[in-house]
């Protein structure tokens, strides 16, 4: 199976504080990746560094063979905040279009008839397609995010990134977003933070423990040793190989 992301030796330095170092890490094609830590281990920078937006301090990031700048157009990413200004009003369905932005090399004045088609496919996928036009700023929270995710969808990404997509919302709406990871996961790699265990636990075939340093990168059972190491605090053993019940794979 080809490597989509892979990053060796990365370090990454904030002046002169260090907050990622001799990172090594590669994704699989169609693989879906957590990644946990405690706040301040450099789970966010290290999605800005795989998306391009910031530069490491040493070290290599390759996305598909190239440099996270030339492969940008074909990652998705989901911030962990997005804010709406209620003077603004943008509807549902043209934040979603944003996502169509820039595909043929520019910013076209007007979207074309493949843009809508994608689109509106987007939201059937991630059932905000009854909101089309209702106003962001009208949205719950598992609602707002649902639309995040179709706007990073309506790019058509090869490669899903996600910052906290459960952050803020009720457990109700973070299960319909793990569903509907789920789902996605089967056409398109995923890399997925999240400081929600569970949520991690019944997603990711692979999990990262990232605390400036990579703590784990395995399979295998994550116990109570290593997560005090690296959260500080004790936490009951977290199993990364669980699957879900057939019940569960609707």
């Amino acid at each position: 199976m080809a490597t989509t992301i892979s990053l060796n030796n990365v370090s990454f330095h904030y002046g002169e504080r260090t907050i990622l170092e001799n990172i090594d890490l590669q994704l699989q094609e169609k693989e879906f990746l957590g990644v946990v830590g405690p706040n301040g281990g450099g789970k966010s920078t290290l999605l800005k560094l795989i998306l391009g937006l910031l530069t490491p301090t040493s070290g290599e990031i390759r996305v598909f063979g190239q440099t996270p700048r030339q492969a940008r157009s074909r990652l998705g990413y989901v911030p962990q905040f997005a804010t709406f200004d209620s003077a603004f009003p943008i509807t549902v369905r043209q934040t979603v279009l944003q996502g169509r932005l820039g595909r043929n090399g520019g910013f076209q004045l007007r979207y074309s008839a493949q843009d809508q088609a994608v689109v509106t496919s987007v939201m059937e996928q991630t059932d905000i397609l009854e909101l089309q036009q209702r106003p962001m700023t009208a949205l719950s929270g598992g609602q707002r995010q649902r639309v995040l995710i179709a706007r990073a969808l309506a790019s058509e990404p090869e490669i899903l990134l996600l910052d906290e997509p459960t952050a803020n919302i009720d457990p109700e709406h973070g299960e319909n977003v793990f569903s509907l990871l789920h789902r996605l996961h089967d056409k398109i790699s995923i890399v997925l933070i999240s400081h929600d265990m569970g949520f991690i636990t019944r997603c990711v075939q692979r999990v990262a423990c990232l605390n400036r340093t990579l703590v784990c990168h395995a399979t295998a059972p994550v116990r109570n040793s290593l997560m005090e190491r690296l959260y500080g605090i004790p936490l009951s053993m977290v199993d990364h190989s669980t699957h879900l019940s057939p019940g569960e794979q609707s």
